[in-house]
């Protein structure tokens, strides 16, 4: 029988990472698209003063991911100080600046990178669109013109000692708080599901975004440990993805990596799954207003989601799952800036002018839609 070790050595350490990350990201897109996971809805049902099944699932998510990410980390399964997020220096100023530019055009964007993923792959035209653009823009911030302005913000505010801050051991706290804190937060958004009566099909796929984030850490913890070459393991997270997807279609020489297969198999999980529930269905733009507001989210989601380390996901489920201190500044740094565009872009309209023209009234209810 063939072992992993001659598995890798026959079809090589790349290809290998490049199906670890195909598995991992149609763990995603399926769980994603069931369970209609969007950090962009779950803010907005907070800055509504609601709990509601978008919070829920989120919750949900966050807490499988914590659970699943700390208990393969006590087991010995991953070492999350070998993480590529830990092993680099964070930026604090990045976190901040660029969690709350990501914050603000996930909701013009009408969801969060990975949400548009999803959406694009069921069908969403408008979400192509921005998710193209969104991959655009982070590349050039990876190296292209705006990366100056990047490295600048980014710089001003660093942590120290050329790596991230492991939160867990800078608070003292024992190893098992983590996963404790991951246990609580699960009953927690396991209750807010009870009121909205959630249904448990969702719960469970909910669960399984979490999961897959959990996966991607296990799987390539596992090829670390037999690479020939010192390889930093990583999960799920799309704003470096899709632009390194980007290029690899445009670039020959572009080589294969977990990022390569993380981005399709989303879209190819989350395509799948539309088509088996039948609801893949082609959807546009619904006016001239309702595109560029679309695309200037999807532009603020690419600059601020590599400013800020990492996307809802990278940073806000990933990284925050193995407790990287700038992580957690950018999750919250999302949060708010969400809930700011909400109070100030479209709870105005929804409060003061309810009885506005029928296009624009249309818009503003697309605007503030889950999707």
């Amino acid at each position: 029988m063939m072992t992993f070790i001659d598995f890798v050595e026959w079809l090589g350490e790349a290809p290998v990472s490049m199906l670890m990350g195909a598995a991992t990201g149609i763990t995603f897109g399926v769980a994603a698209q069931r369970s209609r996971f969007c950090l962009r809805a779950a803010t907005v049902e907070f800055a509504r003063r609601k709990l509601g099944p978008s919070v829920a699932v989120w919750l949900l998510t966050f807490s499988t991911a914590v659970v699943w990410v700390q208990a393969a980390n006590l087991s010995g399964l991953i070492n999350v100080q070998d993480a590529r997020m830990m092993a680099v220096a964070g930026s604090w100023s990045g976190a901040i600046i660029g969690g709350l530019m990501f914050g603000v055009g996930m909701v013009l964007a009408r969801g969060c990178s990975g949400r548009l993923l999803v959406l694009a792959a069921t069908g969403n035209l408008r979400s192509v669109v921005s998710g193209l653009i969104f991959a655009v823009v982070a590349q050039m911030t990876i190296g292209g013109w705006l990366s100056p302005l990047r490295d600048w913000i980014a710089a001003l505010w660093v942590t120290p000692g050329g790596r991230n801050i492991d939160l867990l051991a800078a608070l003292h706290l024992p190893d098992y708080a983590g996963l404790a804190l991951g246990v609580v937060t699960a009953f927690l958004a396991l209750e807010i599901s009870r009121r909205n009566k959630i249904g448990a099909s969702r719960l469970i796929f909910a669960s399984g975004v979490g999961f897959s984030v959990a996966l991607g850490w296990t799987l390539t913890s596992a090829l670390a440990r037999i690479s020939f070459e010192p390889m930093p393991i990583e999960s799920a997270t799309f704003t470096g993805p899709s632009a390194h997807t980007l290029m690899y279609f445009l670039d020959r020489n572009a080589v294969l990596e977990f990022d390569i297969g993380l981005v399709p198999g989303v879209f190819i999980g989350a395509f799948l799954s539309s088509i088996l529930a039948k609801e893949f269905t082609f959807q546009g733009f619904e006016g001239e207003a309702n595109m560029r507001r679309a695309m200037t989210g999807a532009a603020m989601m690419g600059f601020g989601g590599m400013l800020a380390g990492g996307c809802a996901i990278g940073a806000g489920v990933t990284a925050s799952s193995i407790f990287t201190g700038t992580a957690w500044v950018a999750l919250t740094s999302f949060w708010i800036g969400g809930m700011i565009a909400d109070w100030l872009i479209d709870q105005p309209h929804a409060t003061w002018r309810p009885r506005a023209a029928t296009t624009a009234s249309a818009e503003m209810a697309s605007a503030s839609s889950p999707d």
